[in-house]
């Protein structure tokens, strides 16, 4: 069997596990599309290039990550993914795209996914139950017999707590908000650990832009949905807040394939979607937000600025 066939083999065999992706993929590409290129020179100029296999068009890619003087990739290696088109249905690989491994490689806490999604659930919830005290109730002052002499209890009023209609004795008086600030640090490790879940679920796809996306019909997006494997609720992340018209459009009808910019991404979000798109510029953008928030030096300062949580609630 000639080289070219073993190569073959062994792409389609890592392609078949569902953790395929790794470093191990990078140098047979190379050589594959050394090899490639070596035949298709050899070979006449009559063949056309739509009958040529879909690994000819596998370019690798050799991102210079950013902040990578601190990451040993002996320890902590690079991830890396396919990048996809969304310009057809079916998934056509363009290239591999490098992660960083301290976004998308970190150890997953769920401790902190749980404390995040109780944090984003509270903090817009409002108890307006509210019981009226002694004071706020309507009727007489007057006592409802004499003090003594009638052989029943001392009663003061008819607005006491044992008796119907009265005051409720330590009960609710809202509106009382559950507003509170989690953690900075918890905030950051919160989203780096749901990233690296999705990617080493398999849950996470890169494509190159929105743009090229051909239709603004539904059927389209479901059908891409269906043919690429995603699960049946998918998050589509951009950089802009401003969609392109024709995914906008495709997508208004549909609640279980949502659109949401760089500046939104949060963990409750990402738990409610099976399959995390994420176009090439969004992953540099979170890349390059989340390692300046992990790495600045003056938190010392803002957490000062931030209210104590006690005080909210007094």
């Amino acid at each position: 069997m000639s080289n070219f066939r073993l190569i073959s083999k062994q792409i389609v065999r890592l392609l078949s596990h569902p953790t395929a992706v790794d470093n191990r993929l990078l140098p047979i590409c190379r050589q594959y599309s050394t090899l490639n290129e070596t035949q298709e020179s050899a070979k006449s100029g009559d063949e056309k290039a739509g009958d040529m296999p879909l690994w000819t068009s596998i370019i690798t890619r050799s991102d210079h990550l950013e902040d990578m003087d601190n990451v040993n990739p002996k320890v902590t290696p690079i991830r890396e993914v396919w990048l996809e088109n969304m310009s057809t249905v079916e998934s056509r690989k363009l290239s591999i795209v490098s992660l960083h491994p301290y976004i998308f490689g970190t150890f997953p806490r769920v401790d902190l996914i749980q404390e995040n999604h109780k944090w984003q659930t509270l903090y817009k919830h409002i108890d307006w139950r509210w019981t009226p005290r002694r004071h706020e109730l309507s009727g007489t002052t007057r006592k409802p017999w004499p003090q003594k002499g009638t052989g029943r209890a001392r009663a003061r009023g008819i607005r006491a707590p044992q008796w119907i209609g009265g005051e409720w004795c330590h009960g609710p008086r809202g509106p009382r908000t559950y507003f509170y600030l989690l953690p900075f640090a918890k905030r950051v490790k919160g989203l780096t650990s749901m990233l690296s879940t999705k990617l080493a679920q398999d849950d996470l796809k890169v494509v190159d832009t929105l743009e090229s996306f051909p239709t603004d019909k539904p059927e389209y997006i479901e059908k891409m949905c269906q043919q690429r494997g995603w699960g049946p609720s998918v998050l589509i992340i951009d950089t802009c807040d401003i969609f392109p018209q024709n995914i906008a459009l495709a997508t208004h009808e549909i609640k279980h394939i949502n659109l949401m910019p760089v500046f939104g991404l949060n963990v409750i979000s990402m738990l409610k979607h099976e399959t995390l798109v994420l176009t090439l510029n969004a992953v540099r953008d979170i890349e390059k937000k989340l390692l300046y928030q992990m790495r600045r030096t003056d938190l010392h300062e803002c957490y000062n600025k931030i209210r104590s949580t006690k005080a909210l609630h007094q």
